[in-house]
């Protein structure tokens, strides 16, 4: 890492974000101002999804360890990946039951699928989760919020019939390509073919990666070669971006599973009144709130755009004649959901507009006697740059424009 740019641990104690402890090892403390940045991109992925006609769901943190026996997930990663317990109903229990912090949704989405029959006029059915799952990662790979044992995936999970299965994949494609666009990352797909270790017969994942590479075909986009690194159910389509620090990672991803169906028997009754097998496609667009997170914090080194910073615009009096002006606009700028603060230290004008620099403050108020008497605001913006005066309306539709955007 450059040494002139700072770790995003470093960052998110400095800014109030975040910050990990001995007593929880690999999972985070979100602060205040860390929330603010955690709930604006969960209202995100809730827009994109709900515009892309999915569901939202929401399923148990802890279940029976049997489960993933039958998912498969059991023989891939076992006891060493899962936090798993063993619990007995009281002290005389013979037979205690096993038990398992989920470290994966899909599983039990297939349960939500189940809950009733489903007939071929409800596909595609797209059920949405934000869940939080838990891995045993070792000690010696945890990494503040990039290799975290607690994390929240934007997860969603697909059942379709085989006919939908490149509107599907196309779709999901596109969302990632608007996402991932928008923050201004540079993006590049990889394929992902069948692990040596792998669920599911060589007729299924001959036809998931020829599913796959339609897909890629038919949208033109050419995908490197991840040989023999898909999912242990299905050939997945990865996407790469590279951060501020020239650092590669594998955030969103979209994978076809045709396994996980007939290890659940999972049925649909079509036009014929017959049983046919859904196709199940996993999403995800962030990778994981926590990695995803870490990974902006970096790359913009603190500096978030304006609909994700913590604080929007700080307000800075001058004097303290001014004091009841500025508390006053303050209160006016947070009715209009904008998020303001006021700076009422007994302190110069100088260190006020340091500290809020160093807290990375995209817009500075600057208030006098002049600003008092003609009712307006003069701003900066965190760079320096003067933007002159405002009054309140115009500074409100500036800021409003800015955040919609999400520029």
């Amino acid at each position: 890492m450059d040494k002139k740019l700072k770790d995003h641990k470093q960052i998110g104690q400095e800014l109030e974000l975040f910050f990990t402890h001995d007593y929880a090892p690999g999972a985070p403390f979100w602060l205040p101002k860390g929330m603010v940045i955690f709930k604006e991109l969960e209202r995100y992925i809730r827009e994109l999804t709900e515009k892309a006609g999915y569901v939202e769901t929401s399923t148990p943190i802890m279940v029976k360890s049997k489960l993933f026996k039958e998912s498969g997930h059991w023989v891939k990663f076992g006891e060493h990946n899962m936090y798993n317990l063993t619990l007995a109903d009281d002290e005389n229990d013979q037979h205690p039951e096993s038990y398992t912090l989920k470290p994966m949704n899909c599983p039990e989405s297939t349960i939500l699928y189940r809950f009733r029959p489903r007939t071929y006029k409800e596909l595609p059915l797209r059920l949405a989760e934000l869940g939080r799952l838990h891995r045993r990662e070792k000690s010696g790979e945890v990494n503040g919020l990039l290799r975290v044992r607690q994390l929240t995936m934007d997860d969603a999970h697909l059942y379709v019939r085989e006919n939908q299965i490149f509107d599907e994949v196309s779709a999901i494609l596109d969302m990632m390509i608007a996402f991932y666009k928008n923050f201004g990352f540079e993006y590049e797909f990889r394929f992902a073919t069948r692990p040596d270790q792998r669920a599911g017969t060589d007729k299924m994942w001959d036809k998931a990666e020829k599913d796959m590479e339609d897909v890629l075909k038919k949208k033109g986009i050419k995908a490197g070669d991840k040989k023999g690194d898909g999912a242990f159910y299905g050939p997945k389509i990865d996407l790469h971006i590279k951060d501020a620090l020239d650092r590669e990672w594998q955030l969103a991803t979209v994978q076809l599973d045709f396994h996980m169906p007939e290890a659940f028997d999972l049925k649909y009754v079509n036009e014929k009144g017959k049983f046919e097998r859904p196709v199940m496609i996993h999403r995800a667009i962030f990778g994981s709130f926590e990695r995803f997170i870490g990974i902006l914090t970096e790359h913009f080194q603190g500096a978030f755009p304006l609909w994700l910073s913590p604080i929007q615009i700080i307000l800075l009096p001058i004097t303290e004649t001014v004091n009841s002006y500025a508390e006053k606009l303050n209160q006016d700028l947070l009715e209009l959901n904008i998020r303001s603060e006021v700076d009422i230290r007994n302190e110069k004008l100088g260190a006020k507009i340091r500290d809020a620099t160093l807290q990375k403050v995209p817009y500075l108020g600057i208030i006098g006697e002049r600003e008092m008497e003609d009712e307006s605001i003069s701003v900066r913006f965190r760079s320096g740059k003067d933007l002159g005066k405002f009054k309140l309306p115009d500074l409100t539709k500036k800021l409003r424009q800015e955040i919609d955007k999400k520029a």
